[in-house]
């Protein structure tokens, strides 16, 4: 029998989630500074009559964490989100990087997926109004939104800035976003046709004779002009580029994120070369290479970037190459290195036998050769003659497929991979359900003071709390408070009242003790129900454990009794709890 009870000592039983646990405590104490090594009756999740403690906690969590107290192996159930174990695991205290190597995979899944997500927070690809109350924390307004202090800029800032830069967010917004789609259209045709034949004019150049004052006019047929419609053209859409992005740059919330933005630094260097091209030609045009100068009008076109404000497949485009970058540049470390050796084996290997035809006369020649077959495009302005040659070619075709084919699947699952997270975030609600914060539970006495203390009314009598806080928690009362409560359950005068309280409560104040007198007897007195007629049902409601009140003090009142035990006078009471 002795080692039947002291087995049973030694075993604690875990009721998590619904689901009951028995263990040993020595299991519990494997891993120390934890919370179920340091699980003490006192605790308030202990439940003294069924034996165990209680954590309203994941049950299927919890299985592989007592697993890990058992056999020291923490492994991660493939049935729960990486962020849910993770939240388990700091309420029980436990390391996260405790995790088998077999697992680790599977469990990491999700902070790379958390990465991606933030990712796809920074690119803004929400095509849904942004609420005012959105729109006054993203511009540091919020205080002053809450408090009804807007000035007229404040209010003015946020709509200009959502008709320029949200495109989804008004009627007006998506007709200044096609305006703008438009201009950009037309400024790079108007690019591209200016530089046609049949859309240019010949150069007229004014010839003076020496014979007399007679000047005649020739037309130079080798120089060529680009018509003067299309400067008007330019004009017209690089005023609508600057007044755009003036306005979005005073609107801005953050004025230093926007210009280091790419998009935004490519229209600003496309917008100034429009204007340094122009006073160019106009003060400079005389040089013999002033045509030179045009080469800066290049970088309009890169003005295309500015669509990506508009197409969220761009912008994840865009990001997809970024996420790549380690991939793409290991490519081109390799096809650099696999140049500069096809290229150097091919001129040695041209210099084996006499050919007079060699292509190959110098390794930088030979580097060109190499670019073009490795990258499988094959000019043939550059062919090996000698069989030797030939046989290197065919080497340098064949690494050249595998070192591009190898970065390519990585980049095509980062693209497929941010294009599905894209997709579920559009059909996910912007609006989730709010879930209130479960409060932490307490010892058994923290607990009732509290409850009296939030619950309730100011109208309950101190005789309640008195009752309430001593019954079944506190000790037995000693003779004298015994002899005092008792005369004044029966009587039902107030010094009795005040002695018991004094001697159990230490003196609490109560303001309407004096007032009601002898009425103070609890929740179901006369005083109490007139006050707050409602005070039993407002009860239940917010403590539980209180619903029978006032039948506890008219038990109380009819059965409890002092009696002698051992020589001294004890209280004894037939409320049950």
């Amino acid at each position: 029998m002795s080692i039947l009870n002291t087995d049973s000592e030694n075993r604690v039983v875990l009721n998590v989630g619904g689901i009951r646990h028995e263990t040993y405590k020595a299991t519990l104490k494997k891993i120390p500074a934890t919370r179920l090594s340091k699980l003490t009756e006192a605790l308030g999740n202990y439940d003294p009559i069924l034996n165990e403690y209680f954590f309203d906690r994941h049950p299927g969590v919890f299985a592989q964490v007592l697993n890990y107290y058992r056999t020291g192996k923490l492994h991660y159930p493939t049935d729960v989100c990486g962020p849910l174990f993770e939240e388990e695991l700091d309420f029980w205290g436990l390391d996260s990087n405790q995790v088998e190597p077999c697992c680790w995979m599977t469990y990491t899944q999700h902070r790379d997926t958390q990465e991606t997500l933030t990712v796809l927070d920074r690119l803004d690809l929400d095509t849904e109004k942004p609420t005012d109350e959105e729109l006054a924390r993203k511009f540091g307004f919020e205080e002053a939104y809450y408090d009804g202090t807007l000035t007229w800029w404040q209010k003015l800032k946020p709509q200009m800035w959502s008709l320029f830069d949200e495109p989804y967010s008004s009627l007006a917004a998506k007709v200044i976003s096609i305006v703008s789609v438009l201009f950009i259209c037309i400024s790079i045709l108007s690019f591209c046709l200016k530089t046609h034949p049949d859309m240019r004019v010949p150069v007229i150049v004014n010839r003076s004779v020496n014979m007399g004052n007679v000047s005649s006019w020739a037309v130079d047929k080798t120089h060529t002009n680009a018509h003067d419609f299309f400067f008007y053209i330019e004009c017209v859409c690089n005023a609508w580029f600057t007044l755009e992005f003036l306005i979005r740059i005073t609107a801005s919330p953050n004025r230093c994120v926007f210009i280091k933005s790419s998009v935004n630094l490519i229209d600003m260097v496309a917008t100034l070369s429009f204007y340094l091209d122009l006073a160019l030609q106009r003060f400079a045009s005389h040089l013999e290479n002033a045509d030179i100068l045009e080469f800066l009008s290049i970088i309009r076109i890169m003005r295309l970037f500015k669509l990506t404000r508009h197409s969220s497949g761009l912008k994840i485009l865009i990001q997809t190459f970024r996420a790549s970058a380690k991939e793409l540049t290991l490519l081109v470390f390799f096809l650099v290195l696999g140049i500069v050796i096809f290229a150097s084996l091919v001129y040695y290997a041209e210099r084996t036998q006499y050919n007079p035809k060699n292509d190959f006369k110098s390794i930088p020649l030979g580097l060109w050769w190499a670019l073009v077959t490795m990258t499988t495009v094959g000019y043939g302005d550059m062919v090996p003659k000698t069989y030797v040659g030939m046989f290197v070619g065919a080497l340098c075709a064949l690494a050249g497929v595998l070192t591009i084919a190898l970065p390519v699947p990585v980049i095509v699952s980062n693209f497929a991979m941010y294009y599905s997270h894209t997709q579920a975030r559009a059909k996910l609600p912007k609006k989730r359900r709010r879930v209130l914060p479960v409060e932490q539970p307490r010892g058994p006495q923290n607990r009732r003071m509290n409850a009296i203390k939030t619950n309730h009314p100011k109208d309950v009598s101190f005789a309640t709390k008195t009752v309430l806080l001593t019954r079944p928690y506190m000790p037995a009362l000693t003779p004298l408070s015994c002899l005092w409560e008792t005369l004044a359950q029966v009587g039902g005068f107030y010094p009795a009242r005040t002695a018991s309280r004094e001697h159990v409560a230490g003196s609490l104040p109560d303001p309407n003790l004096s007032a009601r007198g002898s009425q103070a007897l609890g929740p179901g007195s006369s005083a109490d129900r007139e006050i707050n007629p409602n005070w039993s049902e407002d009860c239940q409601e917010q403590a539980p454990f209180l619903d029978d009140n006032e039948d506890r003090l008219k038990d109380l009142k009819g059965d409890t009794r002092c009696q002698n035990s051992e020589g001294s006078l004890a209280t004894e009471s037939r409320v049950a709890v």
